[in-house]
């Protein structure tokens, strides 16, 4: 049987497992999809030796330290320097692709109003790239916001404003906090600052609604969490592999 899986660290909250899972049972398809829990990417080569393997998804922290195992990569993963899927061809020749962008995008457009024009992305790691690359094409402008100095943020948690969340109606948390079992936690970021023309997106999926999403949906904000995302990303995924 050809398989298909999940490549991440501490990964036994994602959902992805179950989806395909159900996806080939309901449509009769001869494959399994696992997950390959792994606490460094230096194992990742040990993965594609098991043979039988058709493609892989990956998630948090290997987004983008996947990317120098690869034989190539399709150009849009290569614009956003992160990979979150992989085609493995018959030849054992791997090939990495970026769907994230893609499920993001095809998620939070209908949400969108006229006044959506400034965001903050909260985090500056693999997922955050590929949201990057989607607000570049919805043509709205964007920030980073990080716990630490790096040239890619313009602002620090400690930095972040009432002034500066009312100036930014989308805001966008891309790193795991809030993520079950930790589902007290969540971005500091002034909440008090959030309106009813916020909206407030969570790439997390797992709890359905983070503390992040409550504090949101308490000032009266759009909220949204990660599943539909998911789902995008997941279907755009098998449209890869399956070609």
């Amino acid at each position: 049987m050809s398989r298909f899986g999940l490549v991440g660290k501490n990964i036994e909250y994602s959902f992805s497992k179950a989806h395909f899972t159900t996806k080939f049972e309901n449509e009769q398809l001869p494959y399994s999809y696992e997950n390959f829990d792994i606490d460094t990417i230096l194992k990742f080569p040990e993965i594609l030796e098991q043979g039988d393997l058709m493609g892989l998804n990956v998630t948090i922290p290997y987004k983008e330290q996947v990317i120098p195992y690869l034989d190539s990569l399709h150009e849009t993963a290569s614009e956003i320097g992160a990979v979150n899927t992989i085609k493995i061809y018959a030849s054992g020749k791997t090939k990495g692709f970026n769907t994230d962008y893609y499920g993001f995008t095809e998620s939070i457009q209908p949400l969108l109003k006229p006044h959506h024009v400034k965001a903050l992305i909260l985090g500056t790691g693999g997922a955050s790239k590929a949201i990057a690359y989607a607000l570049k094409k919805l043509e709205i402008s964007f920030e980073y916001v990080s716990r630490s100095p790096n040239a890619k943020a313009k602002f620090l948690y400690t930095d972040l404003t009432e002034a500066i969340i009312r100036d930014h109606k989308i805001i966008i948390n891309c790193t795991p906090v809030g993520t079950h079992p930790n589902v007290n936690q969540c971005p500091d970021i002034p909440y008090d600052a959030i309106t009813k023309v916020h909206l407030l997106y969570d790439l997390i999926y797992n709890p359905i609604q983070t503390k992040f999403l409550i504090c949101g949906e308490i000032k009266g904000a759009t909220i949204c969490n990660g599943s539909k995302m998911l789902e995008y990303q997941a279907e755009k995924a098998w449209e890869i592999w399956s070609k």
